[in-house]
């Protein structure tokens, strides 16, 4: 039997090759992806912490840096494991792709993190809201000036792989999840103004053509979404390199952030004990989805033959050589976790949405453990949501400025999209909020802080910065 020709290797518009080419399609993709303005601009966007805390820590850029090595040794981990099944070999990415798919997942988010997208998300809520992860495909199928019109006019596999979540924004988003806007919108609590899972609207033509060579019912399967109540929507399913890809992002930020935060001494070994200590089993009926049980955690920590009190005192020994050790160590032992399982999909019959990556059960509960230390010590502490709240408030203020004149703020290259959205289009207004919110998320921190001393403060700013 043929296999069907599902043309991953295909691009948005036809793409001659240059004289004397030798690269593969996903070589390809992989080298615009590093040589993008986008790319580059992630050194100097928040991972956890603020840039400008230390020198040290993490950047997008080396985050995505990590989860490009990782998902990578992930791939040859499951070549190894699987050398015997030709099937699962064969749909297995190439390295190449899967450095680009992991270089890429990224690309979207906006300044100052997570913080940064709840604010985008509050001043665009009416207008097709934002997601980071959505704006990644947007850049990369439109925004990046590889083309005039096409981003950098990647493949159709690329482009499945950093789909992460295959619905759009009208059909994932709830509006009983969200709390009422305060005023001003800046004093807004972020968790309930977190923008739903999802693509934006913008690019349900590019997803089209992604998914275009599907069968009918495998891709309704496909973009099918949990309802729940007083909650937004949640795709069901990802591809199989998305699923390795997020893995590899799981296992990058847990433990990667978990080393910074040591590093920087926000984590302390007291912590450390007394946080898998206070690991308690949640009342029935009130468990939320990133509990985890003392019992479950110790069951599987013997499965896992993995020892916190050993760990703790590598990581906490005081030598960065046995911290880095250790780190490496647990990496290691997350990445040789990984199985291909059943993606639960019924309708499959593409091998790419038949089967997904998964970290084997007792390895995930022990990661959630670690995230979560990371995320009640520090993501939660007083002094990062105190930043995070200066930050959406810096970007939500930018937006309204920029939105209120556009003719005489916006700089010319961003001035010259924004006319040439028509003032008679059916949806001019929802299109030119769009061309400022893109504008903004592919800001960098400092640019961001910079732009908004020199509109708001009446002591910065020259007609000769360069910012």
């Amino acid at each position: 039997m043929v296999s069907k020709n599902y043309g991953w290797e295909d691009r948005i518009i036809d793409s001659k090759k240059r004289f004397n080419e030798v690269r593969t399609e996903w070589e390809r993709d992989y080298a615009r992806i590093i040589h993008s303005s986008a790319f580059r601009r992630l050194q100097a966007k928040t991972q956890v912490l603020g840039l400008g805390e230390s020198d040290f820590y993490r950047t997008r850029l080396t985050h995505s840096m990590e989860v490009a090595q990782i998902g990578t040794g992930i791939v040859r981990f499951l070549r190894e494991k699987y050398k015997e099944d030709g099937e699962k070999i064969k749909m297995l990415p190439d390295d190449f792709l899967m450095n680009a798919i992991c270089l890429a997942h990224d690309l979207g988010h906006p300044p100052f993190g997570h913080g940064g997208e709840v604010a985008l998300n509050i001043c665009m809520r009416d207008y097709g809201g934002f997601e980071g992860n959505g704006q990644t495909l947007r850049i990369l199928s439109k925004l990046e000036k590889y083309t005039e019109k096409n981003g950098i006019n990647p493949t159709r596999r690329l482009l499945l792989g950093v789909l992460k979540y295959p619905v759009p924004y009208s059909d994932a988003v709830n509006e009983k999840a969200y709390d009422k806007l305060e005023i001003p919108k800046w004093l807004s609590k972020a968790k309930p103004q977190k923008p739903p899972k999802c693509y934006l609207d913008d690019e349900k033509e590019v997803v089209n053509w992604i998914l275009q060579n599907l069968e009918p019912e495998e891709k309704q399967e496909f973009t099918e979404f949990k309802t729940i109540e007083n909650k937004h929507f949640k795709p069901k399913f990802k591809s199989l390199d998305t699923s390795i890809m997020e893995l590899a992002d799981d296992i990058s930020y847990s433990l990667h952030d978990l080393e910074d935060s040591i590093s920087l001494r926000l984590i302390t070994l007291d912590d450390w004990n007394s946080h898998y200590e206070n690991l308690v089993e949640c009342e029935k009926n009130k468990k939320e989805e990133d509990d985890i049980s003392k019992e479950a955690l110790n069951r599987s920590l013997a499965a896992t033959k993995l020892n916190l009190q050993s760990i703790g005192a590598n990581l906490f020994s005081g030598t960065s050589y046995e911290r880095k050790d250790q780190i490496g160590d647990l990496v290691n032992r997350f990445i040789t976790s990984v199985i291909l399982d059943s993606s639960g999909m019924k309708n499959a019959t593409c091998e790419l949405l038949k089967w997904n990556a998964k970290l084997e059960e007792n390895h995930r509960v022990v990661l959630d453990s670690i995230f979560k230390l990371v995320v009640n010590k520090v993501i939660k502490s007083s002094n990062v949501q105190q930043l995070e709240k200066k930050k959406k408030k810096i970007v939500i203020e930018l937006f309204q400025a920029l939105d209120s004149d556009p003719l005489r703020l916006l700089p010319q290259s961003t001035l010259e999209r924004y006319n040439n959205i028509k003032e008679n289009d059916q949806n001019c207004d929802i299109e030119r909020k769009r061309v400022v919110c893109d504008y903004i998320a592919g800001m960098t921190d400092d640019y961001a802080t910079r732009l908004y001393e020199k509109i708001y403060h009446p002591h910065k700013g020259s007609i000769f910065d360069r910012l």
